[in-house]
């Protein structure tokens, strides 16, 4: 049963939304403090992104440490590396630009920079008691929402997990969302971050932990979604772009107070395991999760099916092959089914999902998948 109101609402301190918002950001900066590190991908350097900000940066005063992240996901060493090299740059914030692991790398560090114990005590479930620094979010995909969320997820490269480390700390100081950061991105990226904030909008409206206040945006981001981002992909038309910007902001907001579901549990073993892109390995399990979860959501599955313009199953499968999504794990052996069905099991993503997932269940999820 949907709750009427969530028992508590926390959302970034302030948001800007409007074309060329990341030119306020040097004055924004400056008024947390005269020093900051910049998280960022290579993209922003091709961009000429990096150059312009460092400029305007300097110019009002502020001086930064870029760290331009490694390719691939954030792991618990690079938040490590990222609060050393800022310490010994007497940091006062840090920023992330960039796509969801960058956002989450900057966030991780930001939340657990004078943190007493080691990154991985806090993703195995240490209390975290010492205040971090603020963070400053700007993304440049409009996917994973990291901007709107307290939570970074986080590789452990010993366990070879992807785990979640959350608390209010995380939380941004400030959130710049520019559709002009998202006009030099590749198709490709634009489809499949487009898919992983379609997912979560949908896995958080249908959460057991929905509340009217969740659903509300949940579902405005499907809607918005499923209308934008084939136009998006297609001519990245700047009014589309802002659209899946802003969608990807609400699906933050929204799945970080509802969690997510069984896609999500069982998209990061797979992730890991087969090193694909996680937009990519969402939509490949979207189609078996809906197939899977139809029968206990109730009248919810109708609501989407209004809000998309027909029924959700085929409306799906139609969007996916206008983006020219073809599943990654088709053909491809199957690894370690049991370690992804354990991991599928304990996640907290899964605890979330409308209806209790079990061991047959995951195992049919795989077979749908490969």
């Amino acid at each position: 049963m949907t709750q009427a109101f969530p028992p508590e609402i926390r959302i970034p301190r302030k948001i800007l939304c409007r074309k060329d918002a990341l030119l306020q950001l040097p004055s924004e900066a400056a008024s947390i403090g005269s020093r900051g590190v910049i998280v960022h991908g290579a993209s922003l350097e091709k961009s000429g992104i990096k150059e312009r900000t460092a400029s305007a940066m300097k110019k009002s005063g502020v001086e930064c440490l870029w760290i331009c992240r490694p390719s691939g996901e954030p792991d618990l060493n690079g938040i490590a590396s990222v609060i050393r090299e800022g310490k010994a740059f007497r940091a006062n914030w840090i920023a992330g630009i960039g796509g969801g692991s960058a956002l989450d790398l900057a966030k991780a560090a930001a939340g657990l920079f004078n943190a007493r114990e080691s990154p991985a005590y806090y993703q195995e479930g240490g209390r975290l008691e010492e205040k971090g620094i603020p963070f400053i979010a700007v993304p440049t995909t409009a996917g994973s929402g990291s901007e709107a969320t307290l939570n970074s997820v986080i590789i452990n490269p010993v366990k070879k997990m992807k785990l979640s480390i959350r608390h209010p700390a995380f939380l941004a100081s400030l959130v710049i969302l520019d559709p002009v950061l998202l006009k030099s991105l590749p198709r490709e990226v634009i489809v499949h971050s487009g898919m992983d904030a379609f997912v979560q909008a949908y896995e958080s409206y249908i959460s057991k932990n929905a509340s009217l206040f969740t659903e509300t945006l949940a579902l405005r981001a499907i809607e918005m979604i499923a209308s934008r981002l084939p136009g998006a992909a297609r001519t990245k038309n700047e009014d589309a772009l802002h659209e899946m910007l802003f969608a990807s902001f609400l699906t933050g907001i929204a799945f970080s107070h509802s969690r997510l579901g069984v896609i999500h549990g069982i998209a990061h073993p797979l992730g890991v395991l087969y090193d694909i892109p996680h937009g990519l390995v969402c939509s490949a399990c979207l189609i078996p999760s809906i197939k899977l979860n139809r029968s206990v959501v109730g009248e919810k599955y109708g609501r989407i099916s209004r809000a998309v313009g027909g029924d959700f199953l085929e409306k799906v499968a139609a969007l996916q092959k206008e983006l020219g999504i073809v599943s990654p794990f088709k053909g491809k052996p199957l690894i370690e089914k049991e370690k992804i069905i354990e991991e599928t099991l304990k996640s907290g993503s899964t605890a979330a999902n409308p209806g209790t997932i079990t061991r047959e269940d995951a195992d049919f999820l795989l077979r749908e998948i490969f």
